[in-house]
């Protein structure tokens, strides 16, 4: 925000319209000498009066984003008369769509990439059932144990048919009464 009536330089919309830059000029703030074509875009297209009335209605804080939106939309319009910014939020609106359809894809495939890399690391499942030794009780109550991923302990019932606990090969130790 350069104030141009203490360098008794014209604001570019007082320099613009061919008046006397007041030191209470509404345009001084927000339309610099050094921005010329700012203030040429807004007039063109919302008009000198129109923004002289926008800018008293307003907060002396909202002022500034007032005039930056204007001067937004008014370059937009000079560069697409028919659609103005709605023309260029569409083009990106359709660009994010468009990556976003890429990144899904991209996505997909590095699950379906993953996918394959972990059931190519597998055992094959007639592998694990030829490898396997069945684990269990009278009761029913078993499991397969793969010796490729065995356990680092052994449990009370490993190699005991009976089912009863501590018997035999179970339990900690050879001797088969280890204490747990």
């Amino acid at each position: 925000m350069a104030s141009s009536s203490s360098y008794n330089s014209p604001c570019a919309a007082c320099k613009f319209l061919r008046r006397k830059c007041m030191p209470g000029c509404i345009f001084a703030p927000y339309f610099p000498p050094e921005e010329p074509q700012k203030f040429a875009n807004v007039h063109k297209i919302f008009g000198a009066s129109n923004v002289t009335k926008l800018l008293n209605e307003l907060l002396p804080h909202q002022r500034e984003d007032a005039v930056n939106s204007l001067a937004y939309e008014a370059e937009a319009r000079v560069r697409d008369p028919v659609y103005g910014c709605v023309g260029a939020i569409s083009f990106l609106q359709r660009q994010v769509e468009r990556l976003q359809k890429e990144l899904d894809a991209a996505n997909a495939d590095l699950i379906r990439y993953a996918c394959n890399e972990m059931t190519s690391q597998l055992p094959s499942p007639s592998l694990v059932r030829s490898t396997s030794r069945r684990i269990g009780n009278e009761a029913g109550g078993s499991y397969f144990q793969n010796p490729a991923y065995s356990h680092p302990y052994s449990f009370p019932w490993d190699d005991n048919s009976s089912g009863h606990l501590n018997e035999g090969g179970g339990g900690e130790g050879e001797g088969g009464g280890g204490s747990m």
